[in-house]
């Protein structure tokens, strides 16, 4: 059974707002509930690489490797520019329409995914992160890791469903008004472009 401590302080890791919440919280807007049942459910599977490279030691190599730590890095960074670019230039997608094509679920998934997987800052995190909360008496320290990280994806896929939903359902009310979808098109593609730019100088 995770800790208190452990439930909290992942809690709120998960409700920071990060590239995940504005890609799920632009979904719900654009796209409605599903879609963005979908973005979470990417962005969830998109922890699961970073998970499995700090178990298995990976993360090291990302800490003490420049060359890989940069590589991962900057590709995260064209990524989140690129999303931003897209977000500012589809002047359509924030009108409400339910006819609007938004891709496949797949599509929205592997967008999410991707967005996750080419954030290195991940690795690092868990390197970090979970070992504060293993246990010597425990038992497996493989198993209590796999453990306390199905917790953490499981509230990180809870919290982001319920972002979307609440983007949702202020849906229709909020962006009917086109100043408001130019507004809302603006935010999020800044969002995205401030993100990559972090990213762009965060060093390891």
């Amino acid at each position: 059974m995770p800790s208190l401590d452990f439930l909290i302080t992942s809690l709120i890791v998960v409700l920071i707002p990060g590239s995940g919440v504005i890609l799920t919280l632009s979904t719900a807007l654009v796209a409605g509930k599903r879609a963005s049942l979908y973005t979470a459910l990417g962005c969830t599977a998109g922890i699961i690489p970073h998970l499995l490279a700090s178990i298995l030691g990976l993360s090291a190599i990302l800490h003490t490797s420049a060359l890989a730590f940069q590589g991962l890095k900057f590709a995260g960074v064209a990524y989140l520019l690129y999303l931003a670019y897209a977000t500012w230039r589809d002047r359509s997608a924030f009108a409400v329409d339910r006819n609007t094509a938004v891709g496949s679920a797949g599509s929205l998934i592997l967008r999410a995914c991707l967005l996750n997987i080419l954030n290195p800052k991940l690795t690092i995190f868990f390197l970090a992160f979970l070992p504060q909360f293993i246990r010597a008496e425990g038992g497996s320290v493989t198993g209590q890791m796999l453990s306390l990280s199905a917790v953490f994806m499981l509230m990180t896929f809870v919290v982001f469903v319920l972002y979307g939903l609440l983007a949702n359902l202020f849906r229709r009310a909020v962006i009917e008004s086109p100043r408001v979808q130019n507004w809302l098109r603006r935010s999020f593609a800044a969002s995205f472009a401030g993100l990559g730019l972090n990213l762009a100088f965060t060093q390891r």
